[in-house]
């Protein structure tokens, strides 16, 4: 599986973005749900027994209030949202959902719950887990997804193969480039989407301690960067944020200062959902 067979990136011409932009950005939101003794949780307080009251109710925080008010802020910026899908969360969270639908977030697809893992599935579980997320979201939004990003970014040798044959178009979890690269797999393309693990709140604010005010400096220091850099070619830039995490009052003060300074330059920016660029790249492809 790795590294992957004839991994290149779609496009290294120099042309520009929609309206003349140098760089693409695009906010992803993890809205997720945990199943409390699962195989994988996400804690701010580690090491509590069970029954974890305290964590699970700040994972459920972002299902009731963090997650309402980080869509609505994106809205207020002028920012297409992308929400990477724990398709629990229709059951759980359905109000919040219908709000997202409202705001025309883009779904990919994230799995049933993020305490899942594809490491424990054999590959025929593995299909059907790919398989019926798709589904579960075709059935509640009218459409398929067309991106796929693992909970927790595990993925297995066959994962790859089994997205590519389970229809999806792109992935959302790899960087291995700043331009869209694709994979070939055993049932055609598909395309990574940079994504970064870094400028991201869970993997920084939580599992490093990270500040709140250091991570909006991450952000804009990586768009700053990005946005020199795209001088000479196109680049994708990626930002990643949970509802329970950056929902939080605190955290949501400092990640809106750092998107209000990206927004300052949107005549530079193409601000894009992953399937917008998708589209883009698929019609301009010139292998």
């Amino acid at each position: 599986m790795w590294p992957p067979r004839n991994a290149y990136p779609v496009d290294r011409e120099p042309r520009p973005w929609p309206n003349g932009a140098r760089l693409a950005v695009y906010v992803a939101v993890g809205i997720e749900d945990y199943v409390v003794g699962g195989e994988v949780t996400e804690d701010v307080l580690p090491g509590v027994p069970m029954p974890d009251l305290v964590n699970a109710s700040w994972r459920d925080y972002g299902l009731r209030v963090g997650g309402r008010r980080l869509l609505d802020r994106l809205d207020q910026l002028g920012l297409p949202i992308t929400i990477l899908l724990n398709t629990a969360v229709y059951d759980s969270a359905g109000p919040l959902m219908r709000r997202a639908r409202e705001l025309g977030a883009e779904i990919v697809a994230h799995g049933e719950f993020n305490s899942d893992s594809l490491a424990s599935m054999s590959h025929s579980e593995e299909k059907e887990y790919l398989q019926n997320a798709a589904q579960r979201i075709r059935r509640e939004e009218g459409t398929r997804p067309f991106g796929w990003s693992s909970p927790w970014l595990i993925h297995t040798p066959h994962t790859l193969d089994l997205l590519a044959e389970c229809g999806y178009r792109y992935l959302l979890g790899l960087r291995f480039d700043d331009q869209p690269v694709w994979l070939e797999t055993a049932h055609g393309p598909l395309m990574a989407m940079p994504y970064s693990a870094e400028i991201n709140d869970s993997s920084a604010m939580i599992g490093r301690n990270v500040s709140a005010s250091d991570f909006r400096d991450m952000i804009v220091d990586e768009f700053e960067e990005q946005l020199a850099a795209s001088n000479e070619m196109p680049l994708v830039m990626s930002i990643i944020l949970h509802s329970f995490i950056s929902g939080v009052p605190f955290r949501l003060r400092q990640v809106t200062k750092a998107l209000e300074h990206l927004v300052e330059r949107r005549d530079e920016v193409w601000f894009a959902r992953p399937y917008d660029i998708h589209e883009y790249l698929t019609r301009v492809d010139t292998r």
